[in-house]
């Protein structure tokens, strides 16, 4: 291994840039209950369906 490809870094992006990730702004609770509300959507599918 030579010195140089010991010193590799990560490439430089100006303040601000976003990168497509989650957003911190969002409506959390909104978020949360929805999470919710699929858990209990699955589980009333799997016990109507014969499935537990």
């Amino acid at each position: 291994m030579t010195a140089n490809a010991a010193t590799v870094t990560a490439p430089v992006t100006a303040p601000g840039v976003r990168t497509g990730g989650p957003r911190e702004d969002g409506p959390d609770i909104l978020e949360h209950v929805m999470g919710w509300v699929l858990v209990v959507v699955v589980a009333m599918l799997v016990t109507r369906l014969g499935m537990l």
